[in-house]
């Protein structure tokens, strides 16, 4: 059994894998982005360890969020699935990125990290120089490449943690929409499954999957000096440095 804690999972697919692994017997932490969603998902998932709160656009409450989540001790495998798609470019770059950085420097470190990129990172640009104002211009495609370098960047220093990144598809969910052409379970399986599964395919780190296979991502992910750039960034923005 494992104890694995996935953001943005009162709606969508970070409910829909929360649901999968508690059926499964997995000790699950959920989150909400405040209080009436919590409340909302305990009652649909009674059987969750806890839930959480904070607003994932709001760099003093991811900060709280990972101070809460650290009181609940270690956790084997944490799902930053919470991001945002048609919203103003600031708020892209918080959530799809920020909370997953700051939540990552600041949690005490599992054994897994799952990061919900997207195909359409590979249509991303890096943008970030020291004048963080280039931020206004981000694209949600470029907060999904910058997600992605943030899980080579991870799997890079922590070699003993398994670093993945998964794209859903484009699947039927709020975000995505009713006409949505991906397989819904399968874009949410996969996260669940690199969260807990024995699987070999599976204990690997630094990989970019769908649908449990390994897919080529966008080469600018390995870069290790924009990936440099980018922490600077996110670091002068957060006020919180990246772990040795």
């Amino acid at each position: 059994m494992a104890r694995v804690f996935i953001t943005g999972s009162s709606d969508g697919l970070g409910y829909l894998s929360a649901k999968l692994l508690i059926d499964q017997g997995h000790q699950v932490v959920l989150h909400g982005r405040n209080e009436q969603r919590a409340h909302d998902i305990l009652k649909k998932l009674p059987n969750a360890e806890a839930v959480l709160t904070g607003d994932l656009a709001n760099i003093e409450e991811i900060k709280n969020l990972a101070h809460e989540a650290n009181k609940l001790g270690t956790f084997d495998a944490v799902i930053h699935n919470g991001g945002v798609y048609q919203v103003p470019a600031s708020q892209l770059f918080t959530v799809n990125l920020l909370a997953p950085y700051i939540l990552t420097c600041l949690m005490q470190r599992p054994q897994r990290l799952i990061y919900i990129s997207s195909g359409m990172h590979l249509q991303g640009q890096f943008k970030l120089t020291n004048n963080t104002t280039a931020i206004d211009k981000t694209t949600y495609s470029d907060t999904k490449l910058y997600l992605m370098m943030l899980c080579e960047a991870v799997s890079a220093k922590w070699p003993n943690v398994y670093s993945n990144a998964v794209d859903p598809g484009w699947v039927p969910t709020k975000m995505g929409g009713a006409g949505a052409p991906d397989d819904l379970q399968k874009g949410y399986e996969t996260q669940a499954w690199l969260a807990v599964s024995n699987d070999e395919r599976a204990k690997t780190t630094g990989c970019y999957f769908f649908h449990q296979k390994e897919e080529k991502y966008n080469a600018i992910a390995d870069d290790i000096s924009l990936q440099q750039q980018l922490f600077k960034v996110c670091e002068e923005i957060t006020g919180v440095q990246f772990p040795q």
